[in-house]
């Protein structure tokens, strides 16, 4: 018999998709563009098809919608490591990118 583990989270996880810039800190490799899949108060999950390990810093821009942060919608510009990578099972080879947030810089002006 299986016994459930009990769910580690201690922080809300807000579940919007929206669409990612995702690039490596201080590397030449060009900018990804994806999609979140949900996003922890310290954190974001998105799936990628780039080769990522636990421990990689990461700049992720993204748009925060009203929503979320009570304000008029605006772009985020957010670093922080790979705290996790899960194998996803699809054809293309993708994996699930669990991110945890060191900092963050907000940009005020009203995004379209």
């Amino acid at each position: 018999m299986r016994t459930a583990v009990a769910d580690r989270r201690v922080t809300r996880r807000h579940s919007f998709k929206a669409p990612l810039r995702v690039r490596i800190w201080k590397s030449v490799i060009p900018e990804r563009r994806t999609e979140s899949k949900n996003h922890p108060e310290r954190g974001i999950f998105y799936t990628t098809d780039c080769l990522l390990r636990v421990g990689t810093t990461i700049e992720i821009l993204l748009k925060m919608p009203e929503e979320i942060t009570a304000e008029a919608t605006t772009e985020w510009l957010r670093t922080g490591r790979v705290a996790g990578v899960e194998p996803i099972n699809s054809s293309r080879g993708k994996s699930g990118i669990g991110v945890e947030f060191d900092c963050y810089q907000i940009s005020w002006a009203k995004t379209a």
